[in-house]
């Protein structure tokens, strides 16, 4: 695992995290353009996860498959239905999802860092 690109997803997380945080304190649903910034999230993520295949795949270093790839699927699935989710609820609690979701990812990247043996 390639230690700045995680660090890279949680503070992407972290700021799209911040941003929704904002729009629920300001009563307000999720825009387009949060949505696209989960969209980059997503997008680091599938990186990462190419990633992650070649350096297991080379054996460094020896850890579950079933719980490291249980986390990285896991990673690439909460954003995208929580977007959806977001999408389909036009009120404040859209706001709330993506706030979960972005709080999710990042802590679930902090695991995989675990899981790896870096942290």
């Amino acid at each position: 695992m390639i230690v700045p690109l995680a660090l890279l997803v949680v503070a992407l997380c972290l700021a799209l995290g911040g941003w929704a945080l904002w729009f629920v304190v300001r009563d307000r649903a999720v825009v387009l353009r949060q949505l696209w910034g989960g969209a980059v999230i997503e997008g680091v993520l599938l990186i990462q996860a190419v990633v992650v295949g070649v350096l297991a795949a080379t054996g460094s270093p020896d850890v579950d498959g079933v719980l490291l790839w249980g986390y990285v699927l896991t990673q690439l699935l909460v954003l995208p239905i929580a977007a959806a989710w977001a999408f389909a609820e036009r009120t404040r609690w859209s706001s709330v999802v993506l706030l979960v979701a972005a709080l999710t990812v990042a802590f679930l990247e902090y695991r995989l860092l675990q899981i790896w043996g870096t942290v």
